[in-house]
């Protein structure tokens, strides 16, 4: 039976996504755990969040998780959602942090000037509600999933990768940012799949079924 580590570092409904993986893993162990051990265990890392990046990088120095996730980005599939994307970075904006440095680039608060919607209106931040993810390189993530689909979104940060091919999908709020990533054995999005209806889920699903 595969297992799937969903990581609990406190933070984020970690409950939602936990369910979400039961819906679409049939046969598969879900467990949410803080345990570095169960992680090092499982076949597959989920590692959610959401919050703030400082807290995000405290806590998982103090539940001692952070060596765990950096060897299962490095050796198994991996699934970074909202805050599990941004921590892959070498530094955020937000507190003035290191992320945990696996992909070049930093994380950035979308600028005030350029939040402007197309008819003229002053954009919210965070951003939050749905939006379009069109997609920029084939993936075996978008198997069944429409270029231009819609997936539910809430930060106030987004990643700003220094490396382009990276870059797995695109949207615009404001301005045109990286709303998913990918590299080997690594996917990461900046929005919600739990949270997406049909096309989050579909987008689970292909993560389980995934061989990188």
């Amino acid at each position: 039976m595969s297992t799937v580590a969903v990581v609990d570092y406190g933070m984020g409904n970690l409950r939602s996504v936990a369910k979400a993986m039961e819906h679409v893993a049939v046969g598969a162990r879900i467990v949410v755990t803080d345990d570095p051990q169960q992680v090092a265990a499982a076949d597959r890392v989920v590692v959610p969040g959401q919050g703030a990046m400082p807290d995000c990088m405290r806590e998982l120095e103090n539940r001692r998780l952070r060596d765990a996730v950096l060897r299962a980005a490095a050796e198994k599939p991996f699934l970074g959602i909202c805050i599990g994307l941004q921590m892959l970075f070498e530094h955020s904006e937000e507190g003035d942090v290191a992320g945990l440095g696996i992909l070049p680039g930093c994380v950035r608060r979308f600028p005030a000037a350029a939040m402007v919607g197309d008819d003229g209106s002053r954009l919210k931040v965070p951003h939050m509600g749905w939006n379009q993810v069109v997609q920029r390189a084939a993936h075996p993530l978008w198997a069944g999933i429409e270029s231009g689909s819609r997936f539910y979104f809430v930060h106030s940060y987004y990643v700003e990768p220094a490396q382009a091919d990276v870059t797995l999908a695109t949207t615009r709020y404001g301005i045109l940012f990286t709303s998913a990533i990918a590299r080997d054995n690594i996917v990461a999005v900046q929005f919600h799949p739990e949270k997406s209806a049909q096309a989050g889920l579909r987008l689970l699903g292909n993560f389980m079924r995934w061989q990188p």
